[in-house]
């Protein structure tokens, strides 16, 4: 297995892949450890989340050099990204305890309750695009349920995935607590059918959801997957346009576009829309594309050189469908790296492939839309359900909306994000379950009743 900085073409390291052996090593040390951690008490298991974080802190500028390198992010995204993970295991930390404490129920009976009890090993399949943050997601609340971790990162960021072993190894002492594992496809679904790995949460596509999805189905085990997104940005004829472009060139190009909640698809109402696309366009004009360790650049590479070719079809897809290309369009010529020109597309339909796609990278379609009715009728139009944001100052109308927008998180005049205090993830292709919050805290637990007649 080997890094490569996708800014460069070259490699920065191999790493060793773990063969069958290891992992079923692995696995019963994780299994053996949880006897005794999921024994320590909240107060036990904070400590160590907050030792965590003080780690995260203390390395910033070394961690997110990690990341950088291996996927190209913007040095300062990178950095934001480590203390972004140090305030999930603060938070869990904190609430845990509370999101976790039994419920009582008042039947009759002479006691009953509700309480959540750990499920034992839970294996977490992770992607590249944010290396860190959405591994700490999982593990954070999912640590401090009293299980213990098992990762299979994506394969172009393994200094990531040592990393956030080391974290928490140095956190607590001991092997077992968290595990990442450089493993395959058929060894994953190795692990899955295993007696000892009790659940498992994907961030992911849709083919490795489902993949893992299945086999969990067949052997009962509980799941969270956090799927692909096509997120509209709506933009109503009475928006604050400042603010508006401001929140779809921070969502669409943030990450270099490669982000599953990035503003995809801009549906804009035919009063303002006019206005919004020049406004877009120079902005997007304005992008600096460049060394993403460097100050002043805006736009680093893409991840691997097969994303970038695959955005690029869907991008020639679409003009050839109908839509006319504004800005961008194709690779930054004569460079090494995976550079893509940040692009906007116009005049896109219901249909066209970057309107029914997602499209992980740096390019924005435009859609018009004759009112706000048929604003939410586009906006639904997909098979995707992961997030939504309306620009709007009729906060009443807003509100409406929201309710009828198919998606697990609508954000109003805002773009959308994750937040460790309130609940992420998706519908339809998007995913099912949730992370974060207290319900991504109750997501790999037994809600046991216990009643005392």
């Amino acid at each position: 297995m080997k890094a490569v900085n996708p800014a460069t073409e070259e490699v920065i390291a191999h790493y060793t892949e773990h063969d069958d052996a290891d992992m079923w090593s692995a696995l019963e040390r994780a299994a053996k450890r949880g006897e005794s951690w999921k024994k320590r008490s909240f107060e036990e298991r904070a400590q160590v989340l907050l030792k965590a974080a003080d780690i995260l802190e203390q390395r910033v500028d070394e961690f997110a050099e990690v990341m950088t390198k291996e996927m190209g992010k913007l040095l300062s995204a990178s950095r934001s990204e480590v203390k972004k993970c140090a305030s999930v295991c603060r938070y869990y930390a904190r609430n845990g305890a509370q999101h976790l404490t039994p419920r009582q129920i008042h039947t009759g009976a002479s006691l009953c309750h509700v309480r959540y009890d750990p499920l034992g090993v839970i294996l977490a399949v992770m992607p590249w695009n944010f290396p860190l943050w959405q591994v700490f997601r999982f593990a954070a609340p999912t640590l401090m349920a009293g299980n213990t971790c098992l990762l299979k990162h994506a394969s172009n960021v393994p200094g990531s995935a040592q990393i956030i072993t080391e974290v928490f190894n140095e956190a607590e002492d001991g092997a077992g607590l968290f595990t990442h594992l450089f493993i395959d496809r058929d060894q994953v679904e190795a692990l899955l059918k295993h007696d000892l790995v009790r659940g498992a949460s994907v961030t992911g596509s849709l083919g490795a959801g489902v993949a893992v999805a299945k086999t969990c189905a067949e052997n009962c085990k509980p799941i969270v997957l956090e799927l692909g997104g096509s997120d509209p940005l709506i933009v109503l004829e009475d928006a604050d346009l400042d603010k508006a472009v401001d929140g779809a060139m921070s969502s669409r190009f943030q990450n270099n576009g490669q982000s599953c909640i990035a503003a995809k698809r801009f549906i804009v109402h035919q009063d303002v829309h006019d206005d919004f696309v020049a406004r877009l366009k120079a902005r997007i004009e304005a992008l600096v594309v460049g060394d993403p360790m460097a100050e002043g650049t805006d736009i680093g590479p893409m991840a691997r050189e097969d994303l970038r070719d695959e955005m690029h079809e869907q991008v020639q897809k679409s003009i050839q469908d109908g839509a006319t290309c504004l800005v961008g369009g194709d690779v930054v010529p004569d460079t090494k790296g995976y550079f893509y020109q940040p692009t906007l597309l116009v005049g896109v339909e219901p249909g066209y492939t970057t309107f029914k796609e997602e499209v992980f990278g740096p390019a924005a379609s435009v859609i018009k839309a004759r009112d706000a009715d048929h604003a939410v009728e586009m906006a639904n139009d997909s098979d995707f359900g992961l997030g939504a944001s309306i620009w709007t100052e009729d906060m009443a109308r807003a509100l409406e909306l929201s309710a009828r927008i198919e998606s697990g998180n609508v954000f109003v005049n805002t773009m959308v994000a994750s937040d460790p205090r309130v609940p992420f993830g998706g519908i339809k292709h998007s995913g099912v379950g949730r992370e974060l919050s207290e319900e991504g805290i109750r997501a790999f637990v037994n809600t046991k009743t216990v009643w005392v007649d």
